[in-house]
């Protein structure tokens, strides 16, 4: 990490070796050592809870069309209702989570969601039940506050069950198991719809008792909600800290909009929001689009799963690259390079094959390759950075703020997702491409390239301000890991 007096967009210039830094970063996990149980619960916890949210959200889509009935415009507002409902209650989420306890917080999410999972599982398998698509939209829309307060209680559990020391290692550490569960939740997705040959639904039927697990979990491994403090931390040496007083939501609410950094922090995730957006393309319009240009047959829980693999190499082989730049360098060319992935898939895939099965999968996964590295550049350190400046007892409350715009990106784009699917990418869109009759503002490539001008415009527009938006966040990176 260069030094704080570095220049906030110069890289330091010594020696460096990448295999010394591999070797580094590694070594830099055994201070994870000095983490308790608790810790380790809520990896666990993370894992398995991140397997089905993913498979969730990159089935939702087919699901509610496919099996539910629903056409691509429903299926949008069904998808956007339950994350205009995430980006409400988010906030108020991060705040309860504050005030109940980690423990508590986990408890209440994992049983809410397992009873709701299993609605999904009913809804979806009785095809003679009344008012179906109703009733996977009020279920969809009831699991939103559970979903958005399980994830503030990670980020909130990965401060507080670690010292200032392990820190970084610990949102490293956390990071890493949250894209596994994402891998695994994309295999999920093809191992029941085309190995086993299963209904989509079956996916929640995996979720209800992933949720079972994780509050055994919960029950054997998380005890306490206190801050563990390491030797030289501000509160002690090695001992654990006496419990931060708790306030209420309402009070919590109150101190937090009067900070001035959290607004700065908000307006630059405004700027990027374009990049995160993709994030959101990748459950709502990617599987459809694979469906309709590869074919029936194709794996989009493999496509998937692409992401979050390379997201895993990447982790282990670049982060100890990244971490010579400072934050708002990583910050914004990692967006651009995401930004620009999706240019891959606005240009003429007979350049690529002149199969269209073909060349769509080629395309596809140039494009995640890009996407992939660009979100290894950013992701992990907005997090980290994100955590580092929330106050005690806070820390939920932060990164739920935190998190608001790209749900409301992810609100928006829902929204308008069965519009833009219908438009350029409905339903016998591949056979009329291989035959020659689609121009290209009437393709699924015109669509890819609008919302890639909007990705690559924010981040552009961001870069002409960085003086301002690295005004108060310069120099306020979270500590690094020291070897143990």
């Amino acid at each position: 990490m260069p030094s704080a007096g570095a220049n906030a967009n110069s890289p330091e210039r010594p020696s460096f070796s990448v295999a010394a830094a591999v070797r580094q970063y590694f070594r830099d996990f055994g201070v994870l050592r000095e983490t308790r149980s608790e810790y380790w619960g809520i990896q666990i916890v993370n894992f398995l809870d991140c397997t089905l949210y993913f498979g969730l959200l990159n089935i939702a889509s087919v699901f509610l069309s496919h099996d539910i009935g629903l056409s691509d415009e429903d299926a949008g507002y069904s998808i956007s209702l339950f994350t205009a409902a995430t980006t409400i209650l988010l906030f108020f989420s991060g705040t309860v989570a504050d005030w109940l306890g980690i423990r508590r917080s986990t408890y209440l999410s994992m049983v809410a969601q397992g009873v709701l999972r299993l609605g999904l599982v009913i809804v979806g398998l009785t095809p003679s039940l009344p008012y179906r698509g109703l009733l996977a939209t009020l279920l969809l829309f009831l699991m939103a506050p559970f979903m958005a307060m399980i994830q503030t209680v990670f980020q909130s559990a990965n401060k507080r069950f670690t010292t200032e020391r392990s820190r970084s290692a610990g949102f490293s550490l956390w990071y890493l198991f949250m894209n596994i569960g994402a891998a695994c939740g994309g295999f999920l997705i093809d191992i029941i719809r085309k190995l086993l040959g299963l209904p989509n639904a079956h996916v929640f039927t995996v979720g209800v008792g992933l949720a079972a697990a994780c509050c055994l979990v919960t029950f054997l491994m998380v005890r306490r909600d206190e801050q563990l403090v390491g030797v030289g931390d501000a509160a002690g040496a090695g001992a654990v800290s006496e419990p931060t007083p708790r306030k209420n939501p309402l009070q919590i609410a109150l101190a937090v909009v009067r900070e001035p950094a959290l607004w700065r922090l908000l307006a630059l995730i405004a700027f990027i929001l374009g990049v995160r957006a993709i994030f959101a393309y990748l459950y709502l319009l990617f599987p459809k689009y694979w469906l309709r240009t590869i074919g029936e047959d194709a794996a989009i829980g493999t496509l998937q799963a692409i992401n979050p693999i390379l997201i895993i190499v990447g982790i282990i082989l670049f982060i100890p690259l990244v971490n010579r730049y400072r934050l708002f360098s990583m910050l914004v060319y990692g967006s651009l390079v995401s930004a620009s992935s999706l240019l891959v898939l606005a240009l003429p895939w007979q350049w690529f094959s002149p199969d269209i099965a073909r060349a769509h999968y080629t395309m596809s996964i140039l494009c995640m390759v890009i996407l992939s590295v660009g979100e290894v550049i950013w992701s992990p350190k907005l997090y980290e950075y994100t955590a580092a400046i929330a106050p005690a007892g806070q820390e939920g409350t932060y990164l739920g703020l935190s998190m608001v715009p790209w749900f409301l990106a992810k609100t928006s784009v829902s929204l308008i997702s069965g519009h833009l699917l219908t438009r350029w990418c409905p339903e016998g869109i591949g056979t009329r491409m291989a035959a020659g009759e689609i121009g290209f503002w009437d393709s699924p490539a015109a669509m890819w390239l609008i919302l890639a001008l909007y990705a690559v415009g924010g981040c552009l527009l961001a870069l002409m301000l960085r003086s301002w938006f690295t005004r108060g966040i310069k120099g306020k990176a979270a500590p690094a890991p020291t070897a143990a």
